[in-house]
C-alpha cells in the first residue's frame, strides 16, 4: 500500500515511457509539475540481458551546477529496499562531466550501467532520484520517480 500511495504522492504529470519488452517495462515522471528539459534512454530494454546497458542523457538545467548531491533511493514491491547519497560535484576537482553546468547550457552524455552486477527479482520497483544544489537538501535542481516493473525473474 506504501508504494501506491508514494507513486500517487509524487507523480502529478504524465509518465514517459523509457522502454518496454517482454520481461521488463520502464517510465519516469518528473516530480514537480515544471516543464523540464530532459532526456534519458537505455538500450537495450532488457533485464535478461546480462550485458551492460547503454545510457543517454540530455538536460539543461534551471540553475549552475556547482555543487550537485544526488539521492537515490528504491523501493521493492513497496518496502524500502536502498537508500545511496552521493556529492557529485563540490566545486574543487570535481570528475564528473555534468559539474560547472551552466543554467541553460545543455548538458549532454552517454555511459553504461553495467547489468551484469544485479539481479533483479520479478517485481515493482519504484526509484527516486533526487539532485540537489546544497547539502541541506532545501535547493532541488531535479527529480526524477522511476517505474520498473520486471516481469520475469532473472535467476
Amino acid at each position: 500500500m506504501f508504494g501506491v500511495f508514494f507513486f500517487i504522492l509524487f507523480t502529478p504529470g504524465v509518465s514517459e515511457l523509457l522502454c518496454t519488452s517482454s520481461d521488463l517495462e520502464m517510465s519516469y515522471i518528473f516530480c514537480d509539475s515544471t516543464a523540464h528539459a530532459f532526456m534519458f534512454n537505455l538500450t537495450p530494454c532488457s533485464i535478461m540481458n546480462k550485458s551492460v546497458w547503454k545510457a543517454a542523457l540530455t538536460w539543461i538545467p534551471r540553475s549552475d551546477i556547482t555543487f550537485l548531491k544526488i539521492v537515490f533511493k528504491v523501493w521493492y514491491e513497496g518496502a524500502n529496499a536502498l537508500h545511496w547519497k552521493e556529492v557529485l560535484c563540490s566545486g574543487a576537482d570535481d570528475e564528473y562531466s555534468v559539474c560547472g553546468t551552466l543554467k541553460g547550457e545543455t548538458f549532454a552524455t552517454a555511459f553504461d550501467i553495467k547489468g551484469s552486477r544485479i539481479q533483479f527479482p520479478k517485481g515493482n520497483y519504484n526509484i527516486l532520484l533526487q539532485g540537489f544544489s546544497d547539502d541541506s537538501d532545501n535547493n532541488m535542481v531535479i527529480c526524477l520517480n522511476f517505474t520498473m516493473i520486471v516481469k520475469k525473474d532473472t535467476f
